[in-house]
């Protein structure tokens, strides 16, 4: 049994030897098929290597070729150049000596020919006795003898002539510029009237012992005339602006009903900022009317202000606006300028609306305000000739005069009485307002009295007797005026506190 195990142990084992040697040599002829193939397939990748090396060789002989000609070809056409240069420099050598020879020539017979005159001068001048410019002088004076007298006829008719076309031309563009704006024209009061539903309001305007109605006059700086006249209340001021402030403060108290001292001031103060809103529309539309559209907000603010200015009785505001018209018709019929002409004419009384707060004549402080808010210098140089402080420097300037002229100058346009009568009130406040100490005045009762509010802690009791005396002697000394001016001084001291 044991044998037989080893036996069959043997023969398993031979025969494992057997199937490993057989497995061997398979593996060992793959293993050289795979070498032989793997030194084909890198022969064959050394032979497309070698072609395509040679093929990349080959081309670039060709393109070092082709380069080589190109350049033989380049050359070539340089050096044909430097030959027609050459040649042309060789050319141009030639033309400059013929030149220099030619001008030489010239040169040489212009100092001939100048020898030649001037001998021939000299020749005349020993003949005739006379020099050359006595002679120029004597056929001058010859001629004008004999053709004086035709050429100062001729030059009459032409200047009768001139002149009178020229003044029919001038009339027939002034009478067609004003027949084209007929605009009316309502001189201001100095009056305003506010309804009211029922005479109970007088009393409550007037208030006890007649506090409400001293309260409304300094904060509105007019006097209220509160009288018989049923229905209604009498506003009175020259300053437009006051009376207006005044007339929409008193409708809204009367609207409201609480008429206090202290209700009073604040609606006066809401009153002043509705009149800016007016003034600020009243200054856009202006502009829109005119065609004025690229003017800077403030200045259009200060020109709606003339709205409630007046001159000689006439609106201001639209007094500029007309002729704004006028001159763009004047413009338009003789070539000038039409914006030029009708923004210089729209801004030339501009400086109106602060000549009371600024020092100068209105046309200088016109242009100050047009210059501060960089307004176009043909409008400043158009706009400050209108009354002949400054000389015309253009067309534009001329016209703005003229229409000046038209717009103040027809029948019923303006009245000298009323604004003489305006500047005296003007006068009395300003007089009053120029002391130390004073806040604010008001000229009322048409020029007869001036109430003048003082700073209580600048201004003790006896100052302001000394106050009041001084303000009368100095309107006595600086205005003429009719009757007796009556000078108030009011001196309030006031005291809030805040019950929380």
């Amino acid at each position: 049994m044991a044998l037989a195990l080893f036996v069959g142990a043997g023969v398993g084992y031979y025969i494992r030897m057997a199937i490993v040697m057989g497995r061997k040599q398979n593996i060992e002829v793959e293993v050289k098929g795979m070498l032989v193939k793997a030194k084909e397939d890198a022969q064959k990748i050394v032979d497309e290597a070698k072609q395509k090396a040679e093929e990349k060789l080959e081309e670039a002989k060709k393109l070092e070729k082709e380069k080589e000609v190109e350049h033989k070809k380049t050359e070539e056409r340089l050096i044909k150049k430097e030959e027609l240069l050459d040649k042309r420099q060789i050319d141009l050598d030639k033309d400059e000596e013929r030149i220099r020879v030619n001008k030489e020539a010239l040169d040489t017979r212009e100092e001939e020919l100048s020898k030649i005159e001037e001998t021939k001068q000299k020749e005349l001048e020993k003949v005739s006795g006379l020099s050359v410019e006595e002679a120029k002088n004597e056929l001058e004076k010859s001629v004008e003898r004999r053709y004086e007298e035709d050429l100062a006829i001729k030059m009459q008719k032409m200047e009768m002539d001139g002149k009178t076309k020229l003044d029919e031309r001038a009339k027939e563009i002034l009478a067609t510029s004003i027949q084209r704006l007929a605009a009316s024209v309502s001189p201001d009061i100095m009056t305003t009237f506010v309804s009211i539903p029922s005479d109970e309001i007088k009393g409550k305007v007037i208030g006890k012992e007649g506090r409400n109605i001293k309260a409304f006059e300094r904060a509105a700086g007019v006097e209220l005339i509160v009288d018989d006249t049923p229905g209604a209340i009498v506003i009175s001021a020259y300053d437009p602006v006051r009376r207006q402030i005044a007339r929409v403060a008193l409708e809204n108290l009367i609207m409201d009903g609480r008429i206090q001292p202290s209700k009073i001031e604040e609606v006066v103060e809401k009153a002043k900022n509705e009149i800016n809103t007016i003034i600020k529309e009243k200054g856009e539309q202006a502009c829109y009317e005119c065609g004025i559209f690229n003017f800077d907000p403030r200045l259009i603010a200060i020109l709606g202000r003339l709205y409630f200015r007046t001159s000689y009785g006439q609106n201001v505001l639209q007094h500029s606006v007309e002729m704004a018209h006028i001159a763009g018709m004047i413009a338009e019929e003789i070539g000038a300028d039409v914006y030029v002409a009708k923004a210089g004419a729209l801004v030339h009384d501009i400086g109106k609306a602060l000549d009371h707060e600024v020092q100068g004549t209105h046309v200088n402080i016109g242009m100050r305000i047009l210059e501060k808010f960089g307004a176009d210098p043909r409008i400043i140089t158009a706009m400050r000739s209108h009354h002949d402080e400054y000389p015309y420097e253009s067309i534009e300037a001329h016209i703005v005069q003229t229409a000046d002229a038209i717009s103040g100058g027809r029948p019923g346009a303006r009245r000298d009485t009323v604004e003489n009568y305006l500047k005296r009130l003007s006068d009395i406040e300003n007089i009053a307002n120029g002391f130390d100490g004073v806040e604010k005045s008001y000229a009322l009762a048409a020029g007869r009295e001036v109430r003048t509010f003082v700073y209580p802690d600048k201004i003790n009791d006896v100052e302001a007797k000394e106050l009041a005396y001084n303000i009368a002697k100095k309107i006595e000394a600086d205005l003429k005026y009719p009757g007796e001016i009556k000078v108030i001084v009011i001196r309030e001291n006031r005291v809030v506190e805040y019950a929380r």
